[in-house]
């Protein structure tokens, strides 16, 4: 294993144009992925990869990243390093991305090199809930009542259009809770926008939900495209905690599911995994669906497909990125994921001896409250 660090150079200001993605064909096992971030989704890509005779090197700037512990090479430097990013584009073969917040310039600067699957697109996109809500929107996604707020001045305008109660999230940023705040009064506005940072926003109507599921979908280089059983999923604090598998759905509603996770992928000329998060409301007229958001690459609640699939997840983004056709999406068990969060880790010698339990630790080194330190997939 190596490492590799340089002093940091500002990269470019980019032009905001979408760039002509440089292709790479089919890669063949023994080429080097390389892979944005350092986490435990990065990690679990890079077992994948292993298990099909890939390499893999993280760039990361976190020295304690856990990817780092399964990967073949690594480099510690800043998404803004400009001469270790071109340096990591050339000992890789193609690029991909853990997280969805990577800088859209990085991205843009290594697309301008070489190979980046997905592209900068989907990130630029993903990475401001109100483009993406005019993204969903504009191809017929249903969607929770939105609009924007620049300052505590719009948000009564806001409220005529989202109805009351209504969540202010911050544009940028934020996940597991984070970066958002509720709003049941016209009364809080003021202390709602100081609540969430004073950032630019947008606000969204509560949907009164019978259940959360996902869709994971997969789309290969040729557009063939791929979707897993659809997952429900609970949270506590904010913070998956459980995903179960087949979820408690219609027929109908999975299937309609899967379509609008193939649209989604197919909208955005998508290569590799993404993941859409949806509530199900149950009325008078049955089951429907509202996005809530888009996930550009491998998602928590897709960890049941490491077990409970023929080809994980992880596999299938990785399969995509290299220019192979995607494999089977079909589930072979009923899974239940429980995330361990913070001292759930703790629990691991009980967890080793339930028969039907697959244990999955990621290796961080510091177990801390709200902290995803790994999960368990109970096979049915």
């Amino acid at each position: 294993m190596t490492g590799a660090s340089a002093r940091a150079r500002r990269l470019p200001n980019i032009p905001a144009t979408r760039p002509e993605p440089i292709t790479t064909p089919e890669l063949a096992p023994g080429a080097t992925i390389g892979i944005l971030g350092g986490g435990q989704l990065g990690r679990m890509l890079a077992l994948a990869a292993s298990l099909l005779g890939f390499k893999c090197h993280i760039y990361c700037p976190d020295p304690q990243s856990p990817a780092f512990q399964v990967s073949d090479a690594y480099t510690v430097a800043a998404y803004d390093d400009e001469a270790a990013l071109a340096a990591f584009a050339e000992a890789v073969d193609v690029v991909t991305y853990e997280f969805e917040n990577v800088p859209e310039e990085t991205a843009r600067f290594l697309e301008s090199r070489m190979t980046l699957r997905p592209g900068s697109h989907p990130l630029a996109i993903t990475q401001d809930r109100l483009v993406e809500k005019n993204f969903l929107s504009s191809i017929g996604i249903p969607l929770a009542p939105f609009a924007a707020v620049d300052g505590p001045d719009d948000i009564a305008a806001a409220v005529d259009v989202t109805g009351l109660p209504a969540i202010l999230k911050t544009r940028r940023m934020g996940y597991d809770g984070k970066g958002q705040t509720r709003i049941d009064s016209l009364d809080d506005t003021q202390a709602a926008w100081e609540r969430i940072g004073k950032a630019p926003a947008v606000l969204e109507g509560v949907v009164d939900f019978a259940l959360e599921c996902s869709v994971i979908a997969a789309r290969s280089t040729d557009g063939e495209t791929a979707a897993y059983d659809i997952a429900e999923n609970k949270h506590h604090n904010h913070i998956l905690k459980w995903s179960h598998v087949p979820a408690s759905l219609s027929q109908e509603t999975q299937d309609a599911a899967r379509a609008l996770g193939a649209k989604v992928t197919e909208a955005l000329d998508y290569v590799g995994v993404l993941a859409v998060e949806l509530f199900v409301v149950r009325d008078h007229d049955g089951e429907r669906l509202i996005a809530n958001e888009i996930a550009p690459r491998v998602h928590n609640s897709g960890h049941w497909t490491q077990d409970g699939c023929l080809v994980s997840q992880f596999e299938q983004h990785i399969r995509a990125v290299v220019g192979w056709p995607l494999g089977s999406a079909e589930r072979r068990a009923d899974v239940v994921m429980e995330n361990l969060i913070g001292a759930d880790a703790e629990h691991w010698p009980d967890i080793i001896k339930e028969p039907a339990a697959r244990l999955h630790l990621y290796g961080k080194a510091e177990i801390r409250p709200g902290r995803k330190m790994g999960h368990v997939n109970r096979l049915k």
